[in-house]
């Protein structure tokens, strides 16, 4: 399973996917079945083996992924409508900060970009994440809006935009620059192989970045460098994964964790939930405690 790859259905000329309805515990399943049902690779075909882990277990929906991505992300492509040659996607590198879900530029009147957008506002917005040496491994979410100037008080825009570019504040002022604002109708998101959606706006708009986001690589890497044995354990005494030889962890949010785990026919995924959320680095460490505790228990 793709480490921590964390976007709306087409409004136009697209049929609605199935909601994203919660399972009685409060997470994801995306039209009352898995997430599979919005994941086309991750559909296997033949014989597959079943899985090693119950489906149903709780999940980030690709909304909160999708917005967990976003706000680890300070740079995209804006497309624009280009006036010359006219009607051409118009691709540019850009800076980008995130007011309520709604990416925010500060652009210049003097970019191509900035002049598309005053001719034609329709706009979309690539944000990409690093990090695997796969580049089609790494997450990635497509906004598409309609695009605006932010016109009198720039206050909110203008403080999302300076917090995540403090640099900015040199030229926010001159008299050709201006803060220009994306509101989001649809959103595409593509978590990697097998793990990919169109998820409605106002799932979109609801979602809450994971609170764990920042810290999940190092608390990944500790668990894996550190705690190895514990990886088997949780293995074997909440998964169908029993006769493993290793495993390793790969991901981690605040619904749960996500290892691979070495079997004879090769890794195999297993994502377990954690007894209740977690939002901080000290609840998921004691929540990984309690699991260890009771693995120990269930395994004597």
């Amino acid at each position: 399973m793709p480490p921590r790859r964390i976007v709306g259905r087409l409004s136009i000329g697209r049929k609605r996917l199935a909601g994203i309805c919660r399972c009685a515990a409060g997470h994801a399943k995306l039209g009352g079945v898995t997430s599979d049902a919005n994941d086309a690779h991750a559909r296997p075909s033949g014989d597959a083996p079943p899985p090693l882990y119950d489906l149903d277990v709780p999940t980030p929906t690709h909304a909160e992924r999708a917005r967990t991505l976003a706000g680890q992300v300070t740079v995209g492509t804006l497309s624009t409508i280009a006036a010359e040659p006219e009607g051409y996607p118009y691709g540019s590198f850009v800076t980008v900060a995130f007011d309520a879900g709604n990416p925010v530029f500060l652009v210049s009147t003097l970019a191509e970009h900035t002049r598309n957008m005053m001719r034609d506002a329709r706009a979309s917005l690539v944000v990409v994440e690093t990090g695997s040496p796969d580049p089609l491994a790494n997450g990635r979410v497509t906004l598409i809006g309609t695009s605006a100037k932010v016109e009198g008080d720039e206050g909110r825009s203008r403080a999302a935009f300076l917090q995540t570019h403090p640099n900015a504040a040199y030229y926010a002022d001159f008299r050709d620059f201006a803060f220009w604002k994306l509101s989001v109708e649809s959103i595409r998101y593509i978590g990697g192989y097998g793990r990919m959606s169109w998820v409605e706006s106002a799932d979109w708009h609801a979602a809450e970045a994971d609170p764990l986001a920042t810290a999940a690589d190092a608390i990944v890497t500790h668990m894996n460098e550190d705690h190895a044995d514990a990886m088997v354990l949780y293995c074997q005494a909440f998964s169908r994964a029993k006769d493993i030889s290793a495993a390793q962890m790969t991901a981690i949010d605040r619904y749960g964790f996500e290892m691979s785990a070495v079997t004879d026919e090769g890794p195999r995924p297993v994502r377990l939930a954690f007894p209740a959320e977690v939002r901080t680095n000290d609840e998921a460490r004691a929540a990984l405690i309690q699991m260890l505790k009771e693995a120990r228990t269930r395994l004597v």
